[in-house]
C-alpha cells in the first residue's frame, strides 16, 4: 500500500500492535464503530475454543451495540483471517478490512 492510512486508520494498527505484543497472541485486531468507539482483541486459542482476533472485536463491537463498523484491522504472521472478515461484512460490507504484518505495515486491504 502506497498511500498513508487515515490517522483514525492508523491509530487501529497501533491499538492492534500493542494487544498482540502484550499477550503474545497469534493476532491482534481492532475495529472501528460509527460513533468513533475502538475494541481491540487478539486471538484466543484454548482446548475448547479457537477464535481469531477479529473475531473477537467484532463480537465485542457487537455486544457492545454497535450497528455497523467503520474500519477494522488485523495483525500476524498471517493475518488472512476470513471468518473474521466474513463477520465485519454482515456487519459492514463496505468497511476496508486492513490486514499487515507484525510491523504494523499494511500488506493488503478487503
Amino acid at each position: 500500500m502506497t498511500e498513508p492510512l487515515d490517522p483514525e486508520d492508523a491509530k487501529l494498527v497501533t491499538l492492534a500492535r500493542s494487544a498482540r505484543a502484550r499477550t503474545g497472541a497469534t493476532q491482534g485486531a481492532a475495529v472501528r464503530d460509527g460513533d468513533g468507539r475502538t475494541y481491540v482483541a487478539t486471538s484466543v486459542a484454548l482446548p475448547s475454543l479457537a477464535l481469531s482476533a477479529l473475531q473477537v472485536a467484532v463480537a465485542m463491537a457487537v455486544s457492545s451495540g454497535a450497528p455497523g463498523l467503520e474500519a477494522a484491522v488485523v495483525i500476524g504472521d498471517d493475518p488472512a483471517d476470513e471468518t473474521g472478515l466474513a463477520a465485519v461484512r454482515d456487519l459492514s460490507p463496505a468497511a476496508p478490512v486492513y490486514a499487515a504484518d507484525p510491523a504494523g505495515v499494511i500488506t493488503g486491504v478487503r
